[in-house]
């Protein structure tokens, strides 16, 4: 019992350590303006630039040399920052960028048919279509996901982690926005909610990021839920909501998934306005974490932008986390405390970045930027 306790007083010591020293000069190293009003549309406007900028001169690839396609997951999270960019600031470099992105890719998926991942590329190509109307750029992908349609399989099996909900089904809500066919969104429907049902913890409001995790535990002994994964969700939902009907029978299981999950991470932030890769146990990984942040700060701002969140409940959360964010871009553009690629809550350092948390932090100001506009 004396050594138990001893380890546990030993443990502690270091969080404080890193907690009370680290994380306080990491922000000091990190700010890239502590003097701006970073609530300014043009500061917001201008940060955001800067990061689109250095993520597209300097592209961050898979760990995996089988799995680095062109089109791939991770630049395929980054291109919907990109759209935001564009779409913010109506610079057409940004559109230009994703258009050569797609055409480099020849507009094709990545080799899996259907797998989640491997079409995520879609949600790029069909936005860049809703603009120059090309047919050329969702040939593929119309094609790719009508084979899923056909094969009808359940979500818990194709879409069995919960990343998916990011990659997949937004792409099946804008190639309903493409063609008005209403099959893209029953698939869609289908898929999605088998996945929430098997993977979705009700009594913490969160997501398990696949089976694996049901019963794993923390060295804490809490529950493990991965930060990343569950703003992977709660962006796919609102990327879903953005272009479902409003008449669609479903529509308010999203809305409702999207206010249970804003209740649910809110009251999980840090003082200082990160979210920490564990959810439920900040002093594992104690250091900040920024994709998930983003995406986090990316939907609640898109819920009150939208009328789903209470305005005085969740801004103090969405300026939390905007400043944080913040704080986390080096001068050069770069995105710090990125989570490397992983399945579930890991180190990270002020060093450490990937395209998916720029990607995260575009999506996050496009939103942002929205609210102190009005």
């Amino acid at each position: 019992m004396k050594r138990y306790k001893m380890k546990r007083y030993f443990r502690a010591s270091i969080f404080l350590i890193v907690f009370f020293v680290c994380t306080p000069l990491s922000r000091m190293r990190a700010s890239s303006a502590p003097t701006a009003d970073i609530f300014d549309p043009d500061f917001i406007v201008e940060i955001m630039r800067k990061v689109a900028d250095y993520q597209l001169e300097n592209p961050s690839h898979h760990y995996s040399e089988k799995l680095d396609y062109p089109m791939g997951w991770v630049p395929a999270s980054f291109y919907p920052g990109v759209m935001a960019c564009y779409e913010t600031t109506q610079d057409e470099k940004y559109l230009k960028a994703a258009i050569a992105w797609g055409e480099k890719n020849e507009w094709k998926t990545a080799p899996r048919m259907g797998y989640a991942d491997d079409i995520a590329c879609g949600q790029t190509y069909l936005e860049t279509y809703f603009v120059k109307k090309d047919p050329k750029m969702i040939e593929t992908i119309r094609s790719v996901l009508d084979s899923v349609v056909t094969l009808d399989t359940p979500g818990r099996e194709d879409w069995w982690w919960c990343d998916a909900l990011f990659m997949a089904p937004p792409v099946f809500a804008r190639m309903y926005k493409a063609t008005g066919d209403k099959k893209y969104l029953e698939t869609m429907h289908k898929k999605f909610w088998d996945n929430a049902h098997f993977l979705f913890n009700k009594e913490d409001g969160l997501f398990y990021r696949d089976e694996r995790y049901f019963y794993r535990r923390t060295k804490n002994g809490k529950k493990m839920f991965w930060s990343r994964g569950n703003g992977w969700v709660m962006a796919g939902t609102v990327r879903v909501l953005q272009y479902l009907p409003k008449n669609d029978r479903q529509r308010d299981w999203y809305e409702h998934l999207h206010k249970t999950m804003a209740r649910s991470v809110a009251v999980l932030q840090s003082d200082d306005g990160y979210w920490r890769s564990s959810l439920l146990d900040p002093y594992e990984f104690p250091l900040p974490e920024t994709s998930g942040t983003a995406f986090y700060c990316y939907a609640i701002a898109w819920g009150i932008n939208n009328g789903y969140l209470d305005r005085e409940t969740y801004l103090p959360v969405v300026k939390k986390a905007w400043k944080a964010l913040v704080n986390a871009v080096h001068p050069n553009g770069k995105i710090g405390w990125v989570q490397a690629i992983g399945r579930n809550p890991d180190e990270v350092s002020f060093e450490d970045t990937q395209a998916y948390g720029a990607g995260g932090f575009l999506l996050a100001g496009s939103e942002v930027v929205k609210i102190f506009q009005k």
